[in-house]
C-alpha cells in the first residue's frame, strides 16, 4: 500500500501536544489507550452473533455492552494516566488496581451507547470525557471518590465518540476544534479523514422521539409543532424528522449534515429531569458540539455549565445547528401561549385523521 498523506491519530495527536511545550505526553497516551479500546470494541460489534462475545479473561460468554466496559477499563487501568474512572454501567468510580501506577486524568465513559441497536443491525457507539483529577487526589494518590467527578462540563480536557458503523470512526476534540479520523481495516490505525468539523449553523432537519409528545413541555410543543407546519406555517420551511436512537449515531449525523437534536426535560418522570446522563453522554457530547461550532443546551442554560450533583445525574440535552438551539431556549424563556394547550396527536392537530 503507497504511503498515505493522511496523518494518524498519534501523529495529529503529537503536533497538538505542541502547542504545550512542557506537556508530559501522558495525555496523549491515554488517547492512544482510548483508541485501542475503541478498536477492540470495533471488531466485536462487526462480528455480532458471530462472535463469541467472551469476557476479557476469556472464561464466559457475555452481552456486548459488558464486554465493551471491560475492554474500556483493562485498556486504561495500567498505563499509570487514570487516576480513576467512571463508567455509565457501573454504579461507583472504577479504581486503578493497585499493581499499576496512577496518573493524573479521570476518564468517564459510556462503553456501548445504543446497545439495542446491535439486534437490527445499525449503528452504535462509545462516548468517552477526560478531565484532570483533583490535586489532592493527584498528591495523594487516593482512590477517587464520585465526588471527585463532579465537574462542570466547560473543564474537559478532551472528549470523543467511536461509532461502529459501516466504518469505524473516531471523533475528538482536545479543546481546539473537532477531527474525525476513520479506521484503515488495513493498516490498524485510525487515519485524520475529518480535520475541521464544522455543524452548519442552520439546518432543515430535527431529531426527537415523538411517541413521548404528550410529556413534552409547552416550549417543545411550540417548536416542534412549528417545524411540522412546515412552509404553511411559522417557520416557512419544510423540515425533516429523524429519530436513530443512538446518541453517538445522532450527533455524527449532526456534526457531518447539520440538524438539532432534542431529548428534553419532560413529565413523563418527574422525579428524573431528564434521560441522558450529565457526565458519561451529555457533557462530552456538548463539547464536542460546542468546539463544532453548535450549541448543546439544556433548552434553560448552556449544559457545559451544569454543576453535577451526582455520578449518573441525568438532564435534559438538545444540541445541534447553534440556530435552531438559540430559537428552542428562547422558547423556554417566553410565556407560554394559549394554542400550545392541544396535544401534538390530538383530533386537531397537525396529525388529525
Amino acid at each position: 500500500m503507497p504511503l498515505s498523506h493522511r496523518s494518524t491519530l498519534t501523529q495529529y495527536l503529537i503536533e497538538q501536544r505542541r502547542r504545550f511545550p512542557g506537556a508530559s505526553g501522558d495525555f496523549n497516551a491515554l488517547i492512544l489507550d482510548v483508541a485501542l479500546a475503541a478498536k477492540a470494541i470495533a471488531r466485536a460489534v462487526a462480528f455480532g452473533e458471530l462472535g463469541s462475545h467472551l469476557d476479557v479473561q476469556g472464561d464466559t460468554r457475555q452481552p456486548l455492552d459488558v464486554v465493551s466496559n471491560q475492554l474500556f477499563t483493562r485498556m486504561n487501568d495500567w498505563g499509570g494516566h487514570c487516576a480513576g474512572m467512571a463508567s455509565e454501567a457501573m454504579d461507583e468510580p472504577y479504581q486503578i488496581p493497585p499493581q499499576h501506577p496512577r496518573g493524573k486524568y479521570l476518564l468517564v465513559f459510556d462503553p456501548l451507547d445504543g446497545a439495542g441497536n446491535i439486534e437490527v443491525n445499525l449503528s452504535v457507539g462509545s462516548v468517552f470525557s477526560v478531565l484532570r483529577a483533583p490535586q489532592a487526589v493527584v498528591d495523594s494518590g487516593r482512590d477517587v471518590t464520585a465526588a471527585d467527578f463532579l465537574q462542570p462540563g466547560a473543564v474537559q480536557v478532551a472528549a470523543g465518540y467511536a461509532l461502529y458503523g459501516p466504518t469505524t470512526m473516531l471523533v475528538l476534540t482536545v479543546g481546539n476544534g473537532v477531527a474525525g479520523f476513520t479506521l484503515d481495516p488495513n493498516l490498524g490505525e485510525f487515519m485524520l479523514t475529518h480535520p475541521h468539523i464544522r455543524v452548519p449553523a442552520d439546518t432543515q432537519e430535527f431529531a426527537i422521539n415523538a411517541s413521548n409528545s404528550r410529556f413534552w413541555e409547552a416550549p417543545v410543543k411550540r417548536y416542534v409543532d412549528e417545524c411540522l407546519a412546515g412552509k404553511t406555517g411559522t417557520r416557512c420551511k419544510d423540515f425533516n424528522m429523524r429519530w436513530i436512537a443512538s446518541v453517538v449515531a445522532e450527533v455524527h449525523r449532526i456534526l457531518m449534515c447539520g440538524g438539532v437534536f432534542l431529548y428534553p426535560r419532560d413529565s413523563k418522570d418527574p422525579a428524573t429531569p431528564g434521560r441522558l446522563r450529565l457526565l458519561h453522554e451529555a457533557n462530552p457530547i456538548g463539547f464536542i458540539v460546542e468546539q463544532a461550532g453548535g450549541r448543546a443546551s439544556t433548552g434553560r442554560q448552556p449544559v457545559l455549565g451544569v454543576q453535577p450533583t451526582s455520578l449518573h445525574q441525568r438532564i435534559g440535552l438538545v444540541f445541534g445547528s447553534r440556530i435552531e438551539v438559540e430559537r428552542i431556549e428562547r422558547y423556554h424563556t417566553e410565556p407560554a401561549r394559549d394554542d400550545l394547550a392541544s396535544p401534538l396527536f390530538a383530533r386537531h392537530s397537525l396529525f388529525r385523521a
